[in-house]
């Protein structure tokens, strides 16, 4: 089964029923699959070819679905791209995978003609809205076609999305994932939660990112129920939403349900009558957060996780049994089990490294064969997180091997700003580690030493990195120091600053 084949089995069982509602449009699955053919069909008309890959560079609109599904029915893949991210990290994401074209809106037009100098492999600049060239294409003359559904001659071991998380060295990594990877997630976390085709979802989280992708695009198409698009988080709107929109499930990261429980306190609870559940990932939602949004709406949270590798979902909560503190068990046909440095496998109850087998599992990283070997040894996706199972196979993360910062459900990577903030000519040395933040779960906070006879603030600091970084990637503090930590063999001690920072 492709990916494509959600729309046609929805498009043949419920073609009447409400697939997508977005500001003043709602189409029902009769008419999104037309609208996809349509787009699909102007898409082969400019050239693009099966296993081109193809960059979405979207905020949260109709749009963005509408391309996601059109690009699978012509084998293209999908390239989701961070609209938060700046012109070099742009330009890096499509060098790597030699994006072919991407699709945009009119605010980003200028940036891409900016680069598209240095991407010779970019043939096609698709805009929705007013172009900046006459070069570009305009995304609305794509749909002067007749529709065209027919199944691409791709298999289910082809890449139907690329995802790029950062990586270790800082440089983002393209995640591979398979027709086979997204269709099994998929199934497997619907069933795995129980959900149907009478569920509405809500898509206010960012559709670039792994979980949106699984849980607001792709789940609804899956069981032929219909998504809900906010093309942006506001704590009110949300909740106005919900209650006009009757939404049932509402997928969120713990960084949005703080929002609500903040922003919302006055809320009638017959507000979010319509909700049968919350569900949680992206980031470990604190147990008094969990605690507080089920006593406050009698609305059950179901916890899961999973990294981007694993398309993401490999473990959630269910609703007959949830263990709060756990992510749940692995999804059925997903096998976890939890290693020490060796690989060997540890007994109940015993942290180490948490492990994962199944077909949802990556066809490794893109252009990087050596961190794909290193992180699937002995057929076992490596995640990275330190955990442990319990006794009916539930699945505890207790802290990160690397010293990765999530910040709102997004990955930051320290190496990353650091080597940002070492651009800067009065940086001598730089330490980059997460602190705890109501709102997002963590930030980052960098430790400067400055070299000698230079000056520098905060502010001019935090404003050189937003430059040149995403905003959620800046430090939110900075604190100078004459020096840091370090080992015998000169490296910055980070856990030594992380203890300080608990001590305080």
């Amino acid at each position: 089964m492709l990916v494509c084949d959600f729309i046609l089995r929805s498009l043949e069982q419920y073609p009447d029923k409400t697939a997508v509602i977005f500001q003043d449009d709602e189409l029902s699955y009769k008419d999104l699959a037309e609208k996809i053919g349509r787009l699909a069909a102007g898409l082969k008309d400019l050239d693009i070819k099966q296993g081109e890959y193809v960059a979405l560079l979207l905020p949260n609109h109709l749009e963005f679905t509408t391309s996601y599904f059109a690009l699978n029915f012509i084998g293209a893949p999908v390239v989701p791209i961070n609209p938060m991210l700046k012109g070099p990290e742009i330009q890096y994401i499509l060098q790597d995978c030699k994006a072919v074209a991407i699709i945009t809106i009119a605010p980003f037009a200028p940036l891409i003609d900016s680069i598209k100098r240095s991407l010779p492999h970019l043939r096609k600049v698709i805009i929705i809205g007013e172009q900046s060239t006459p070069e570009q294409v305009n995304y609305s003359s794509l749909f002067a076609y007749d529709a065209d559904l027919s199944r691409p001659s791709v298999d289910v071991e082809d890449i139907s999305a690329c995802l790029f998380t950062s990586g270790t060295t800082g440089k983002p990594k393209g995640v591979m994932l398979t027709h086979k990877n997204l269709v099994f997630d998929t199934e497997m976390v619907t069933k795995a939660i129980g959900v149907d085709h009478k569920e509405r979802y809500l898509g206010v989280l960012p559709f670039y990112h792994a979980f949106a992708g699984t849980v607001c695009i792709l789940a609804p198409a899956c069981t032929g129920a219909s998504v809900v698009i906010l093309d942006r988080f506001m704590p009110k709107s949300t909740v106005e939403c919900i209650k006009k929109h009757k939404v049932t499930i509402f997928p969120a990261v713990p960084a949005i349900y703080a929002a609500i429980l903040q922003a919302a306190k006055n809320t009638d609870p017959n507000d979010f009558a319509s909700l049968r559940m919350f569900v949680s990932g992206g980031a470990a939602m604190p147990l008094e957060m969990m605690r507080t949004l089920e006593d406050r709406y009698g609305i059950v949270v179901l916890e899961g996780n999973g990294p981007t590798e694993t398309s993401p979902i490999s473990y959630v909560n269910r609703l007959e049994l949830r263990k709060h503190g756990s992510v749940g068990p692995p999804l059925p046909g997903v096998q976890v089990k939890i290693v020490d440095e060796n690989d060997n496998e540890l007994p109940v109850t015993a942290v180490g490294e948490i492990v994962v087998k199944g077909d949802n599992v990556m066809k490794g990283y893109l252009n990087r064969p050596d961190d794909t070997a290193a992180c699937m040894r002995g057929g076992w996706f490596h995640t990275g997180d330190l955990g442990m199972v319990d006794e009916d196979g539930y699945v505890y993360i207790v802290d990160r091997k690397k010293d990765l910062i999530i910040v709102g459900g997004f990955n930051v990577y320290p190496r990353e700003v650091e080597e940002v903030l070492y651009q800067h000519p009065a940086v001598m040395e730089a330490a980059v580690v997460g602190i705890p933040d109501q709102m997002r779960g963590e930030v980052p906070k960098a430790f400067i030493v400055l070299k000698a006879g230079a000056e520098a603030t905060p502010k001019e600091l935090i404003n050189f990195c937003r430059e040149k970084l995403a905003d959620f990637k800046c430090p939110r503090q900075i604190e100078f120091r004459e020096e840091l930590p370090k080992g015998a063999n000169g490296k910055i001690l980070k856990r030594v600053l992380k203890m300080e920072l608990q001590n305080i």
